[in-house]
């Protein structure tokens, strides 16, 4: 008893301590003026050409001013490039000018070119008496225009300020900036020797001390205005990252109603996140959205995201049991157009041209041989058509099932699925063909066909041999991540054999089962990675973009990650994929690249030398019309399993062993 009497007193004696602590905290809080809350450790300005901001990590900062000015202001280009270039800070202080003083100061500025005039042509200089002349014409009729009340003068100052982690990264983007803004005709200055009067001019306390100020009139003014928007982003969705330039966190939602279609691209150069970012949309869109996402994974960097996501694994490899079948055919669920219900069809005659694009990818091998021509392709047409006849598949989905018997007792049990045609099967079929044949023209391809698709059938043994046979595994609904691993197949032709085929077949099993009833569908995501492996075979490229085209209708986001944009640019079969895609996301870009992707997506030179410049993580997201300088900081528990980097890796693994 005595013992919680004691506890007691020391609680009561102890609290009114606390209570004042906390009093006196709050009032220290309230006498700290906003700047003493805000301001970072400290400022060194004891350089004349730039600050040093001293906090958790050192910056660098540098302000300019805008010297000269274009004779003509056009919008949006005039500061366009100076909003947009990086971790840039920018402030405009505008003061209207007195209409009696504007109207002193025209009439001095109209003398003053009437003088000049009369001298240039008592000299006999006629340009120079046309250029006076036309200067004092105008500024007679600006003089009128404020007399009337149309016009008026204002007096602007701009400064800017540039932050960099590195002196280095200061002095490249310095001369970048003064680059970029020449174009336009403005000329920016560095505030030498008043760079703390700059930095302090551009914070915003509304104290303008540096006053190199520009005249504009009403209609010039209004170009300096940054209407065109950075903020992009949904109301619904996932946090994706933060805008750099206003630090608001960009909700994505990929199946957004306002989205033309649900189609992304993603674009950077090797080690810039591109990885990264995709396994973070992938893990948080699975678990705040529910979107189920499939990965054709040409590296094996999903393998970890697919376990922490608790989805499947599946890896396909010269040595591995597993095999998927090309001949796979599925049923999908389509919208009549007049009566607006739902039938389910079979579209036999959409899978023997799938099939056949892969087997004449196959057929021209790695070599892309041009002894395959339209006879070959007919021949390859035909005998698949023969295959799914043969096994009385027809348009009839019922055809893909047969009565199941019971051995023992011969009583009918529930229907199962028919076997399929395989590779296997189709080579026999065309070996009888060529020994029937008797057209000369017919055979030499018969002939080539039966040499080099020998590597792809089992019954010879081929190299290649994993897609022929029956599928052995099911692509399970509901999953919320399944990754189709290809890293073990070899580089140059197997793997993006490997990915035509496995898009043919992800199509069947995967895209198809989804209802054209959006009420219905579920959401769904197809990640191709390393895409420019495509692109030198005009079958793989011409599945891809008829699947960029079809995949809205069925309610599945393609998304395709590639670090050499030029391959898409020179390969005009593959712009329809940029097309195709109303979300596009750029990560740091490598020099060579940077005019291609300039000039396809008509990036300003803001943008284009940021791209060049900026760090890891940070990139330009281009979500229809709009774009914002992107920042993707994945948390630390997602760094876990959507990291890349081996060195990183290790470190982390290390830091977890001492905990």
């Amino acid at each position: 008893m005595w013992k919680k009497n004691q506890k007691r007193e020391l609680e009561e004696k102890n609290q009114p301590l606390q209570n004042n602590n906390k009093e006196q905290d709050y009032n220290i809080l309230r006498k700290k003026t906003i700047k003493e809350l805000i301001a970072p450790s400290g400022i060194d300005a004891s350089n004349i050409d730039h600050l040093e901001i001293i906090s958790n990590t050192k910056r660098y900062a540098r302000s300019f001013f805008v010297s000269t000015l274009p004779r003509m202001a056009i919008f949006p280009e005039l500061f366009r490039d100076l909003y947009l270039f990086g971790d840039t800070n920018t402030s405009i202080y505008i003061n209207p000018v007195p209409e009696a003083k504007s109207q002193n100061e025209l009439n001095r500025v109209i003398n003053q070119l009437e003088t000049e005039r009369i001298v240039a042509a008592d000299r006999g200089n006629i340009n120079r008496q046309s250029t006076v002349g036309q200067k004092r014409y105008e500024a007679e009729q600006l003089r009128d225009e404020i007399a009337a009340g149309y016009n008026k003068l204002f007096e602007a100052s701009i400064v800017s300020t540039v932050f960099a982690y590195s002196l280095a990264d200061l002095d490249k983007l310095t001369s970048l900036l003064s680059t970029e803004m020449s174009k336009s005709l403005v000329s920016v200055k560095s505030a030498w020797g008043i760079q703390e009067e700059a930095f302090k001019s551009n914070l915003p306390l509304m104290d303008n001390k540096i006053k190199k100020v520009h005249t504009f009139d009403r209609r010039s003014m209004g170009t300096v205005f940054p209407f065109t928007t950075s903020e992009v982003g949904h109301s619904t969705g996932v946090p994706l990252g933060f805008n750099k330039q206003t630090g608001v966190p960009i909700l994505f939602d990929n199946f957004h109603p306002s989205l033309t279609n649900y189609n992304m691209v993603i674009f950077a150069k090797s080690g810039a996140g591109k990885s990264v970012t995709m396994k973070t949309l992938i893990s948080r869109s699975a678990v705040l959205m529910g979107i189920e996402s499939l990965a054709l994974d040409a590296e094996g960097e999903y393998t970890i995201v697919a376990e922490s996501l608790g989805g499947i694994n599946v890896i396909l490899s010269p040595t591995s049991k597993t095999v998927i079948n090309l001949f796979d055919i599925e049923p999908e669920i389509v919208k009549d157009e007049i009566t607006g219900k739902e039938r389910v069809v079979l579209n036999v005659e959409n899978k023997v041209e799938d099939v056949t694009q892969a087997l004449l990818t196959m057929a021209r091998g790695s070599t892309r041989s041009k002894e395959v021509n339209e006879l070959t392709k007919q021949i390859i047409a035909e005998s698949v058509a023969e295959e799914y006849a043969a096994s009385k598949i027809t348009s009839d989905p019922s055809s893909l099932y047969e009565a199941s018997t019971n051995i023992t007792s011969g009583d009918m049990l529930a229907r199962r699925k028919k076997l399929m045609p395989t590779i296997g099967s189709w080579y026999k079929r065309i070996k009888r063909k060529a020994e029937e044949n008797d057209n000369s023209d017919y055979k030499f391809h018969y002939s080539y066909l039966l040499k080099v698709m020998k590597q792809y059938i089992r019954e010879y043994e081929g190299q290649m041999a994993y897609f022929d046979g029956q599928s052995t595994f099911e692509l399970l609904d509901g999953s919320p991540f399944i990754n189709l691993d290809i890293s073990q197949l070899e580089e140059r032709f197997a793997r993006p054999l490997a990915q035509q085929i496995l898009l043919s077949w992800i199509w069947e099993k995967y895209v198809k089962k989804n209802s054209e009833d959006r009420t219905k569908a579920k959401k769904k995501r197809v990640l191709v990675d390393e895409a420019w492996m495509l692109l030198p075979y005009p079958e793989a490229v011409d599945f891809l973009n008829t699947m960029a085209r079809r995949a809205r209708k069925r309610n599945v986001s393609l998304a395709i990650i590639s670090q050499r944009f030029q391959d898409f640019y020179e390969k005009q079969e593959a712009q329809a994929v940029l097309t195709s895609s109303d979300t596009k996301l750029f990560l740091a870009q490598d020099k060579s690249e940077i005019g291609y992707l300039k000039e396809v997506f008509k990036l300003s030179e803001g943008e284009a030398g940021f791209l060049v410049t900026c760090l890891k993580g940070e990139g330009l997201l281009k979500v229809g019309q709009d774009t914002a300088i992107l920042q993707i900081t994945p948390t630390a528990k997602e760094f876990e399993f959507v990291e890349t980097n081996l060195n990183n890796l290790v470190n982390m693994k290390k830091k977890q062993a001492v905990q």
